[in-house]
């Protein structure tokens, strides 16, 4: 039971609260620039600040219409510029919900142009760093193991926007992928009806180990590069800003809701045990990046008896200055 006095207050709570979001918004949707909006993240909650920011660009990118491709881009390009400014939680939350989202439309098999528009978002949360490869193979591999004609068309779109990035990147990954389809598309050539978009995919991404452009129709770089320069010059003390890639899975993001979202710092989480008592050895093992044996026999020396210990010890150690190691100590 709550007393009416109690429950007209939460009440007059919850309007304010939704007049107070209403406002947000409509001050966000005003000002879709990286430096007010910067000054607007300092004056609100993070969580509201992301939560209608990533609600606004999701209403203006996905869409049962092809977006254009350069529309797209900026709106990625101010989430990419918020990343790496006001904090890496940006960048996560609208990863995860693009990600969802696509997940929830590729299930509900949509007739729309929804699926490529997510893609076209994630292809560039990739090309601008915000992302690592690990997300784009993943996504990769999903299509080619169910490999219908809508996956065939998704993986020619993906390939196109950020082939030559995940060759540079990881070019046995690449590799890997280019074979396992090859298989694939042998196996169920007499199902599918449009063989010559198989071969064309199949064309494209050989195209793509031989590091040649000018097989794949429509290819143009130059305008990424345009707004990566842009995303440089405004980006001031991350350099490329490769090291706030978020190095993070598909299941991953799926499951974030059940295992907690480890790569965004502090990020607050309750609920059931996230990991089985089977294998929680193997999964609380520490990545603490290739260290020389002579630092682990120092650490073991020092009595560094635990993952953490001899992590934090490996970084304060390898570090080049305090700032280094902050920002390793973080991650």
């Amino acid at each position: 039971y709550v007393p009416p006095q109690v429950r007209r207050a939460q009440e007059a709570l919850d309007d304010k609260k939704r007049e107070e979001l209403g406002r947000l918004k409509k001050m966000v949707n005003g000002l879709i620039n990286s430096g007010q909006l910067e000054e607007l993240y300092m004056a609100n909650s993070r969580k509201d600040m992301n939560e209608t920011l990533t609600d606004i660009l999701m209403s203006a990118c996905v869409t049962a219409a092809a977006m254009p491709a350069r529309l797209v881009m900026e709106h990625v390009l101010l989430v990419s510029i918020l990343h790496h400014t006001v904090g890496i939680e940006v960048g996560a939350h609208f990863l995860e919900a693009v990600v969802r989202k696509f997940d929830e439309l590729y299930k509900s098999d949509v007739e729309g142009k929804e699926c490529e528009n997510l893609f076209a978002l994630i292809a560039h949360l990739y090309n601008f760093h915000v992302v690592h490869s690990l997300l784009i193979f993943d996504l990769l591999k999903r299509l080619v193991s169910t490999f219908t004609e809508k996956d065939i068309e998704l993986i020619l779109f993906l390939l196109k926007n950020v082939g030559f990035s995940l060759r540079k990147d990881d070019p046995l990954a690449l590799k890997e992928l280019i074979s396992e389809a090859q298989t694939k598309a042998n196996t169920v050539e007499k199902k599918l009806q449009d063989q010559t978009r198989v071969r064309f995919m199949l064309e494209t991404m050989l195209a793509l180990r031989n590091n040649d452009m000018r097989k794949i129709p429509g290819y143009d770089p130059e305008p990424v590069e345009k707004l990566r320069k842009l995303q440089r010059t405004l980006v001031h003390n991350s350099g490329s800003g490769k090291d706030t890639q978020l190095r993070v899975s598909l299941e991953s993001l799926l499951n974030a809701d059940k295992v907690g979202r480890w790569w965004i710092v502090g990020s607050a989480w309750s609920g059931a045990p996230m990991i089985d008592d089977t294998n929680s050895k193997t999964q609380q093992k520490l990545h603490i990046g290739k260290v020389s044996s002579k630092i682990m026999a120092l650490a073991r020396k020092q009595r560094m008896n635990t993952d953490i210990r001899r992590g934090i010890f490996c970084v304060l150690m390898t570090s080049e200055d305090f700032l280094d190691a902050f920002e390793k100590l973080l991650k």
